[in-house]
């Protein structure tokens, strides 16, 4: 559906099993079950509205489209015990250079535990795979690396986030840059290069009239302006390796309190 400034948009079930299954349908190998499955899918897994590239100056234009979208009857996040329906955002990178994409490696690295708290996320999200915050040795590794190159920042993500299933997924940039490589790591057809890094924390609640996508935004903004801050960079990084204690790592609670004053001192939270 094309929408005139905007662009082309699509809806989708996010059913990787279905979509090859129909494809092949069309090919000529028809399986009867495909046509029923793909009527109660929409019971089992999410549709998903797919928007094209939007300048940040329009983006309250979708708020015109969330709010057909719930007179219409869409549900959310809390409304299936299945789905755990979700937001993805996925803003372009400033600059697809080492440099750039450290910042926001490490900037991210310090704020996802405080950023999963933020969301309020749905508890059967939490406890599905979709949306794994990055492991902690990951933490420690990418905020001890000194100017690494884009080959460095690669392989030292694939290393420990071999998977799509990340609250911050680097895949798509990392193809976009060096696709053998990502390729060889994750063989994973859904794996799509593109200039953007691809966020999934957000939960999703188009059922309430209150909601829009514009709290989902604000909270991955503090990401954005953290990754632009060298001194509060350099130094909740030097705070963070600090705060490792043999055996038992960084402490969850402290290390969002710590992350909730810096924000708080500087009126982003």
């Amino acid at each position: 559906m094309r929408v005139d400034a905007l662009g082309d948009f699509s809806i989708e079930i996010d059913w990787e099993f279905l979509k090859r299954n129909a494809r092949e349908s069309v090919e000529g190998t028809h399986k009867e079950w495909v046509k029923p499955l793909s009527e109660a899918a929409p019971l089992l897994v999410p549709i998903e509205v797919v928007a094209p590239p939007i300048p940040l100056d329009r983006l309250e234009q979708l708020d015109h489209m969330v709010a057909a979208l719930r007179e219409a009857g869409a549900q959310g996040t809390d409304e299936s015990l299945i789905a755990a329906y979700g937001v993805h955002i996925n803003p372009e990178v400033p600059a697809a250079t080492p440099e750039v994409i450290h910042r926001y490696l490490r900037a991210f690295a310090l704020l996802q535990w405080w950023l999963m708290d933020a969301h309020d996320l749905d508890p059967m999200r939490r406890i599905t795979p979709y949306i794994n915050p990055w492991p902690e040795a990951y933490l420690l590794e990418v905020l001890s690396l000194i100017a690494p190159g884009a080959g460095q920042l690669i392989d030292s993500y694939l290393a420990h986030n071999p998977t799509r299933n990340r609250a911050l997924d680097m895949l798509p940039l990392f193809a976009h840059i060096d696709a053998a490589r990502v390729q060889r790591a994750v063989d994973d057809p859904r794996v799509k290069s593109r200039p953007t890094f691809h966020y999934r924390l957000p939960n999703c609640r188009i059922e309430q009239s209150d909601w829009s996508l514009a709290r989902s935004w604000h909270l991955w903004c503090t990401v954005e302006t953290l990754a632009w801050d060298d001194a509060a960079l350099d130094g909740l990084s030097a705070e963070f390796l600090a705060a490792q204690r043999p055996l038992i790592g960084v402490a969850h609670a402290a290390w969002i309190e710590t992350v909730s004053q810096w924000l708080a001192d500087r009126g982003l939270a």
